[in-house]
């Protein structure tokens, strides 16, 4: 796809996170270009790729199955043209320039090196080779400017030094805890975007011990329970145990998911909500419903979590009440239930923190012995179809 671009007479290069792990040999997982060609003079080369963005115009171009992401060098847009700011912050940044000023225009070193690899050539303009050989994390040009600019650097700061075992320098380190409350003003769409890349692709612990380090987590969990130190947060073993779970299902390529890490990291919130509604009367299993829907839309206001990953959180909270109850015949059906695995999952990590879950642990175990949990699920249909329906009385429509 580059040769395409430079046989159309216009300079392209593989750029940012792809070059850097093939440097420092990973397997990148995706590829970015970014080429002298206008997102329209792109799609003369393409015609099948689309242009997306606002804030930076993109195209996508498909090729040879993989989506790649197609981006016009970016210049200085201090000069005006479509260009707009707010606080510092950048809403809008297509200024097109060259190869050097998109350079400059990117965040760490580390993700500012140029690959030609037709010819094999690599370009570095900030001295970023020698800051991945060091292991050193730093930002180009002035570091509060930059974060004011995009706080999501914040994290990306956390994420890259989890992920790839660099340490940012003193300059680059210095303001982030300070500047962590910029974060209240990225969109919640975004956020949970990120949290997913730092507690999601392996190397979530490590992520976690960053953001406390950082002074980050706070900021991102504003329901969990603050910290000894100013925007760290407490943690319990549920969550630790979780996000190791988590890292070593990745590493065996087994799938995981947002629901389950979120139900782990607000489980806390819910749980001191519950007890408080409890003592004012509530039920244990109305009390968990109130309580969880308070929760995630209390965290909604930072990360916005989809629905169809909310919805699960929730289902395995308050399947915790109904676990609990295991007399009569009623607990049967939870073994047929889609997330009853997940519930179940979650009881386990439970009993760490509270051994007397132990004993119902060790029955909901002896309960699924010899359970074809697929057969179930699919067989589960049919017996509800089996069972007599309530026959309602029609009303005449009043005249």
């Amino acid at each position: 796809m580059v040769r395409d671009l430079q046989e159309a007479g216009y300079e392209a290069f593989l750029v940012g996170g792809s070059v850097r792990d093939l440097l420092l040999g990973k397997v990148p997982k995706d590829f970015d270009v970014a080429t002298s060609a206008t997102p329209e003079e792109v799609q003369e080369v393409f015609p099948r790729c689309r242009l997306i963005g606002r804030r930076f115009r993109l195209a996508h171009v498909r090729k040879s199955g993989a989506l790649i992401e197609v981006a016009t060098f970016r210049g200085d847009g201090s000069s005006g043209g479509d260009h707009e700011r707010s606080n510092g912050r950048i809403l809008r940044d297509n200024v097109f320039g060259t190869v050097e000023e998109d350079a400059i225009r990117r965040d760490f070193t580390i993700n500012a090196l140029f690959l030609d690899p037709v010819s094999g050539d690599i370009r570095d303009y900030v001295g970023g080779y020698e800051d991945l050989t060091r292991r050193r994390l730093r930002l180009i040009g002035d570091p509060e400017v930059r974060y004011r600019e995009d706080p999501v650097r914040l994290l990306r700061a956390a994420r890259f030094e989890a992920k790839l075992g660099v340490e940012p320098d003193a300059e680059t380190e210095a303001p982030i805890r300070s500047m962590a409350p910029l974060l209240n003003d990225i969109p919640p769409a975004r956020l949970f975007e990120e949290i997913c890349k730092l507690f999601l692709t392996g190397h979530g612990v490590r992520s976690m011990e960053a953001l406390q380090r950082f002074g980050l987590s706070s900021s991102l969990f504003p329901g969990l329970p603050k910290g000894s130190a100013r925007g760290k947060v407490q943690l319990g073993s549920i969550l630790l145990k979780t996000l190791e779970n988590t890292d070593e299902r990745i590493r065996n390529s087994k799938p995981v998911t947002p629901a389950f890490l979120f139900a782990a990291l607000l489980w806390q919130p819910v749980v001191d909500r519950a007890k408080a509604l409890v003592e004012q009367g509530e039920t244990e299993y109305n009390a968990l419903m109130n309580a969880a829907e308070e929760v995630i839309a209390a965290q909604a206001q930072s990360t916005a979590i989809p629905r169809r990953f909310s919805a699960v959180t929730r289902q395995i909270w308050v399947m915790q009440a109904r676990l609990g109850k295991t007399s009569g015949k009623r607990w049967k059906r939870l073994l047929r239930e889609q997330k009853f695995r997940a519930a179940y999952d979650f009881l386990l990590l439970r009993s760490l923190d509270d051994p007397s879950l132990v004993p119902l642990c060790e029955f909901w175990t002896e309960a699924q012995k010899g359970m074809d949990f697929t057969e179930a699920r699919l067989s589960a249909p049919e017996e509800s179809r089996d069972r007599p329906r309530r026959r309602y009385r029609r009303r005449s429509a009043s005249r």
